[in-house]
């Protein structure tokens, strides 16, 4: 199947394995801090955009590649091009306990690994 039979399928599950470095355990734990609920765009429900995100992202590392519907290889293009943005604006200094790493973790990228 070529890319455009599968709409970049195979290519956007391989860059989200990239751009996600956080296993599942790390992104729930890391889910689990004030740190993290506090990073990022408020969302509708209180809950910032990048934090759902990161919900969203633990299930999917615990899916099986053949059971990824559409909208889930949707996210994960969605991942992917938000981790490739945000790591272009990377702030001058150290970035350890910035909001800036924060949200990048929250999205299952830490730019420190």
């Amino acid at each position: 199947m070529s890319r455009t039979e599968d709409g970049g399928r195979k290519e956007t599950i391989e860059e989200f394995g990239s751009a996600v470095n956080m296993t599942s355990r790390d992104l729930k734990d890391w889910l689990a801090t004030d740190a993290s609920q506090s990073a990022g765009q408020p969302g509708g429900d209180g809950e910032s955009v990048g934090h759902a995100s990161g919900r969203r992202i633990v299930s999917l590392l615990e899916k099986k590649e053949s059971a990824l519907t559409d909208d889930d290889v949707a996210h994960m293009r969605k991942v992917v091009g938000y981790v490739h943005r945000h790591l272009a604006q990377r702030p001058d200094g150290d970035v350890t306990e910035s909001r800036w790493r924060h949200s990048l973790m929250n999205w299952g990228h830490d730019p420190l690994k």
